[in-house]
C-alpha cells in the first residue's frame, strides 16, 4: 500500500506517510474534523468476509479488494472492518458485518465520517442471498427496486395459527393477515430505490454471461418443478426481503412473496432474501436529509448462493441443514456479483465527468 497525494494523506492518519509529507496525515483522524476530505465516487457495500481479505475462500468483499485495486487501507475503528480505497478510481469498499444492526450503524458511521466526501458517491450493495426458485437459479444476480423488511410485524407461533389464516405473520396496525385494508404507511417496512437507476444498471448488465460450474448445475437439476431454477445463471430484476432470521421452506417462500406484494401494492416481485438492506438504506435516508449522501444514488445487487426452498421430495428442515454445511452457489454468487457490479462501477468511474452531476437513467 502507498499514499499517492497530499490530499489522500490527510485522511490516512495511521498509515505511514511517504518521505516529505511532514506528518500531514495527522490532520485527519477517525471521528475528527477534516479540512480536505477524501473524494469517493462509488462505495461498494459488502456484508462479510469468510476469513482473510484475500488469498483464501472468497466471501463478498475479497474479489472487490483484489480485482478493483482496493489496496489503500483506511482505519475505521468505529465500525466492523477497516475501509479499503483505490486512489485512482476513487472507489471505496466497506464490510458492514452481518445483520441490520451492523449494516445500519456501519453505514451511518461512514456517512458521518468527515474524512470522506460522499455527496456524489454512488452506493452499490453487493451481497449473496437466498433466491426464489420460482424466479431464478443460484448464481443469478438480481437488481432490486423494493426493499421489504421481514422483521417489523406482528407474529404468533405457527402452532397457534387460526385455521383461516395463511400465516401467523401480519403488518402492525392490522387485524390479522386477512385484514383487507391496504398496507399502512411504511415506518421502515418498505423502501423504494431509484427505479430509473436500477433499470439503467440492469440494461447495462442484462447480457453479461455469468459463471456456471458443475456444482450449481447439479444443484439446480434437483428443482425439476421449477423451470427458472434450472436455467444457467442470468441477470434479472427482482425485489428483496431483509430479515434477521435465516428462514427456509415452501411456506416461508410463499410468505415472502405475499409480504412483498402486500407492502409494494402489487408492484414488487420477491426474488432474493438476506438480512441487511433495510438497515443500510434506512441510514442512507437519514444521511440524505443532512446532505451527506444522495439516496437516489443507491443500487442493490444480490446474487443467489442458495435457494429459499427445497427441491421436490426434500423437507425444509433437511435442506436447511444441508445448506448450513456450505452454500452450493457461494463461489458462483460472488463471481456473479463482481462480474455484474464491476461493469456498473467501471462505467460510472470511467465517465465521471458525466455521472458526477447527472444520475444515469
Amino acid at each position: 500500500m502507498r499514499i499517492l497525494t497530499a490530499g489522500l494523506m490527510l485522511v490516512l492518519a495511521t498509515i505511514a506517510a511517504p518521505a516529505g509529507a511532514k506528518g500531514a496525515a495527522a490532520a485527519c483522524v477517525p471521528g475528527g474534523a477534516c479540512a480536505r476530505p477524501l473524494p469517493v465516487r462509488v462505495v461498494i457495500v459488502t456484508m462479510f468476509e469468510i476469513g482473510k481479505d484475500e488469498g483464501d475462500v472468497a466471501g463478498e468483499f475479497q474479489l472487490w479488494k483484489t480485482r478493483a485495486g482496493l489496496t489503500t487501507r483506511i482505519p475505521f475503528p468505529q465500525s466492523h472492518h477497516d475501509l479499503f480505497y483505490n486512489p485512482k478510481t476513487q472507489v471505496m469498499g466497506v464490510v458492514t458485518g452481518v445483520g441490520t444492526a451492523k449494516s445500519a450503524t456501519a453505514t451511518m458511521a461512514l456517512g458521518l465520517d468527515q474524512r470522506f466526501d460522499l455527496r456524489r458517491a454512488y452506493w452499490l450493495v453487493a451481497g449473496i442471498a437466498g433466491i426464489d426458485p420460482e424466479d431464478a437459479s443460484i448464481g443469478s444476480a438480481a437488481w432490486s427496486r423494493y426493499l421489504v423488511d421481514g422483521d417489523l410485524a406482528h407474529e404468533i407461533d405457527a402452532r397457534e395459527i387460526p385455521a383461516d389464516w395463511q400465516s401467523g405473520y401480519f403488518a402492525r396496525g392490522r387485524n390479522g393477515p386477512n385484514d383487507p385494508r391496504p398496507a399502512p404507511p411504511s415506518q421502515g417496512e418498505m423502501f423504494e430505490l431509484n427505479g430509473a437507476l436500477r433499470d439503467w444498471a440492469y440494461g447495462l448488465t442484462r447480457n453479461i454471461a455469468l459463471p456456471d460450474d458443475p456444482t450449481i448445475r447439479a444443484e439446480r437439476a434437483r428443482y425439476t418443478d421449477h423451470p427458472m431454477a434450472q436455467r444457467a445463471p442470468f441477470v434479472l430484476k427482482g425485489d428483496h426481503v431483509a430479515a434477521m432470521t435465516f428462514w427456509h421452506g415452501a411456506k416461508m417462500n410463499g410468505w415472502a412473496n405475499d409480504w412483498v406484494r402486500y407492502w409494494t401494492g402489487g408492484k414488487g416481485e420477491f426474488v432474493t432474501s438476506a438480512m441487511e438492506e433495510t438497515g443500510t438504506y434506512q441510514a442512507i435516508t437519514y444521511l440524505d436529509r443532512i446532505g451527506r449522501v444522495d439516496k437516489d444514488r443507491v443500487m442493490v445487487l444480490r446474487a443467489g448462493s442458495n435457494f429459499t426452498m427445497p427441491p421436490p421430495g426434500v423437507t425444509a428442515a433437511a435442506n436447511l441443514l444441508r445448506e448450513n454445511e456450505g452454500y452450493s452457489g457461494l463461489n458462483a454468487a460472488v463471481e456473479s456479483l463482481y462480474a455484474v457490479g464491476s461493469r456498473v462501477v467501471d462505467e460510472l468511474t470511467g465517465h465521471w465527468d458525466r455521472y458526477a452531476t447527472t444520475i444515469p437513467r
